[in-house]
């Protein structure tokens, strides 16, 4: 039987918060990204694949702390916000969203990417030939066609916010209630040596991780869009 504290479901609460914010934020921005990478002939184009993909390989510890430079009291954007008389970003809720959207981009833009490259640009420019608006073009043609690449999208970017830590611990710290996620509590569970709780907190989580991988190959085989 799980048995869960206050400061656990805190945890629970905030972490879901940052996933679905994270989540929709993703969305927005990775689908025009994905959409140029997919039948852009620009020289900039490996360039910005480059930069999309490097969370990827870039250890989560390097990317929070030079974003921890950058949104902190004497960071270039940090210190502008100050400057107008607002706050940094660093040890906030805002500043955790900026770094989990950074670090999770290459899981929402790659299954777009992927998606979009097997549809190709024939149904679209049919699409046009017929009188349809680029917004027409997106919700008639694009979104339908692609909707395994955006629910995988959805789906990975999702799991892989909730398992953040790395860049999360070095730009958040461990707040309660502002930055104290899941991943950052079962690190200090286990420090505090209260296994049975760290316990708890890592089975959900690992289920959960199964659950997604499920789903993930279970879109892939319907619609086959992404190959993981």
């Amino acid at each position: 039987m799980i048995e869960l504290s206050g400061a656990d479901w805190q945890a629970i609460q905030l972490t879901l918060k940052l996933c679905a914010y994270t989540t929709i934020i993703l969305l927005c921005i990775a689908t025009p990204i994905a959409w140029w990478l997919s039948g852009g002939r620009s020289p900039l184009r490996t360039f910005v694949q480059a930069i999309v993909a490097l969370p990827l390989v870039l250890p989560p510890t390097v990317l929070g702390f030079y974003l921890l430079l950058v949104l902190g009291p004497e960071g270039l954007i940090g210190g502008t916000l100050e400057s107008f008389g607002g706050r940094h970003l660093a040890f906030s809720f805002e500043g955790i969203l900026f770094a989990s959207v950074l670090y999770s981009m290459p899981f929402a833009v790659q299954p777009l990417y992927d998606s979009f490259s097997r549809l190709g640009r024939r149904p679209v420019d049919v699409a046009a030939s017929l009188g349809a608006g680029p917004l027409d073009r997106f919700f008639t043609v694009v979104l339908p066609m692609c909707r395994g690449g955006f629910v995988v999208a959805a789906t990975l970017s999702f799991a892989h916010t909730i398992g953040e830590f790395g860049v999360i611990l070095m730009l958040g710290g461990s707040i309660p209630g502002e930055t104290k996620v899941l991943s950052v509590l079962i690190y200090d569970h286990t420090e505090a040596m209260n296994y049975g709780a760290a316990h708890q907190l890592s089975l959900m989580l690992l289920v959960f991780s199964l659950l997604v991988l499920f789903t993930v190959y279970a879109i892939n085989k319907r619609f086959e869009v992404v190959r993981i």
